[in-house]
């Protein structure tokens, strides 16, 4: 497994170098935005480890650019842990979100589960299904969901959030099983991760968002 780590602190790529390689894992590194996209341009990887600020290009911009070209798994690294922070980068398709200073251990846990969750939804057999409620269609195959015929762009999470709905319609599922399902990692207290990502899906499904009902005091189902 390759993992680009990027970031213009030595120490920290280091750090994370350190303990990647203790799992196994083959690192490469970029001090900068710009060095990111020349090395995704040559190389391929299984994740990408992104620091937000960073001189030339920020890591924000730079992941936009990568998947023009590639769709790599990202986790954003960010000494800043503002919500808006958080959901723009889920909004360019970042899977995850690690705030400075972080631990080691845990960061290697969320690449792990990050890894383990892409390689699951490429070689589900989930994926050769269709959905379909009233205008609501879901292409399991192609990864593309329609409104009333209108094909919306979902980020990959918030797609795979979706189709963990879908497959336990009318099961009210806390916000812990969610994000240990969805982000294949136990739960660290970070149920805001959810209540975003659903409030962005709710948002693309339009006059649809009410299929996604809040169970008060638990977390959310999807109702039929």
């Amino acid at each position: 497994m390759r993992v680009l780590v990027v970031d213009d602190e030595i120490n920290i790529r280091n750090v994370i170098k350190e303990y990647a390689e203790f799992e196994g894992y083959e690192i490469d590194e970029a001090s900068d935005g710009m060095e990111a996209i020349s090395k995704c341009k040559e190389q391929d990887y299984d994740i990408i480890i992104m620091d937000v600020m960073m001189p030339k290009l920020d890591g924000f911009s730079s992941i936009k650019e990568i998947k023009k070209i590639k769709d790599i798994p990202v986790i954003m690294l960010s000494a800043r842990g503002e919500e808006y922070d958080k959901l723009f980068g889920f909004e360019i398709g970042v899977d995850d979100y690690v705030v400075k200073p972080f631990s080691p251990k845990e960061l290697m846990a969320r690449i792990n589960a990050v890894i383990t969750r892409t390689k699951a939804n490429t070689n589900s057999n989930i994926n050769k299904e269709k959905y379909t409620f009233e205008g609501l269609e879901i292409d399991m195959l192609g990864r593309n969901v329609y409104v009333d015929g209108v094909k919306k762009d979902l980020t990959p999470k918030e797609y795979e959030l979706l189709q963990y709905f879908i497959l336990n319609k009318n099961i009210a599922l806390s916000r812990e099983k969610i994000l240990n399902e969805v982000w294949g990692y136990d739960f660290f207290g970070e149920d805001r991760t959810v209540d975003t990502h659903v409030k962005m899906l709710r948002n693309n499904l339009g006059k649809y968002r009410d299929k996604i009902v809040t169970v008060r005091g638990m977390g959310y189902k999807f109702e039929e």
